[in-house]
């Protein structure tokens, strides 16, 4: 099967796993999954540290996010590892595998809760977003959360984008939540959202090749002042609602 064909069956697996869970509208996370108040390495960081791992692990745990509608917030119909693969368009050798053993850094490091089940695979449950065991509570509930849309998973950009450009594009997604124009990143709200620079301008890269972020360089302080350039960045939030295109 040709990369396109993993990728076009993938799509349908998600667009089937949106419409079961009766997905619509934003998908809801709350901001503390993103940024940390506390100066430790917030939860979304945390999921892409360790390289080629967190590719996975990430988009596993997004797409438990979505799937996981009503309380208790869990699969019961819990995908295989091959099935997980194949809704990753993952390679279906290595794919099960590698699903497995993020799978199991999620429950280890309290994201989710696998609960055996004899020949069947282990339920899954979704944890508190801040990684510490709580109960799931949905984000929408608590006040203000990162709203992401849907087609994020049903238009395949879950697919189209690394790990690195999906953190950033929920960083400053939380940035924007609320404001009409374009925000500047001080340094202690980047020190919070626990991204490196690497990663933040491989990222950023990515996210201007895809017409998903728009960054402007504007003068910072007054007349007599001695003038510096800053960066401003604002998400497209309604390129997201459109097909992707090739990323060359």
């Amino acid at each position: 099967m040709s990369a396109d064909e993993h990728r076009g069956l993938a799509l349908q697996l998600l667009k089937s796993a949106a419409a079961k869970a009766k997905r619509s509208g934003n998908v809801p996370f709350p901001p503390f999954f993103v940024k940390s108040k506390e100066g430790e390495c917030p939860p979304l960081a945390r999921l892409i540290q360790g390289g080629r791992g967190g590719e996975v692990r990430l988009k596993l745990y997004l797409c438990i996010t979505m799937m996981a509608t009503g309380k208790p917030y869990n699969l019961r119909s819990s995908p295989t590892p091959s099935m997980w693969a194949r809704l990753l368009a993952l390679s279906p050798d290595t794919g099960p595998r590698r699903v497995s053993s993020n799978l199991k850094w999620l429950h280890t490091n309290k994201y989710i809760s696998l609960q055996p089940r004899p020949g069947l695979p282990p339920m899954i449950t979704l944890l508190s977003a801040e990684g510490d065991g709580r109960e799931y509570i949905r984000a929408s509930e608590e006040g203000r959360y990162v709203g992401v849309p849907v087609e994020l998973w049903t238009l395949g950009w879950l697919l189209d984008l690394s790990a690195t450009g999906l953190a950033l594009l929920f960083v400053l997604m939380e940035l924007q939540g609320g404001y009409k124009e374009a925000r500047y990143v001080p340094k202690y709200r980047r020190d919070a959202y626990g991204l490196s620079p690497d990663t933040w301008t491989r990222a950023r890269k990515e996210l201007e090749r895809h017409d998903l972020l728009t960054v402007h360089r504007i003068p910072q302080g007054g007349d007599f002042d001695y003038t510096r350039l800053r960066n401003t960045y604002w998400i497209n939030v309604d390129r997201l609602k459109e097909q992707p295109t090739s990323d060359e």
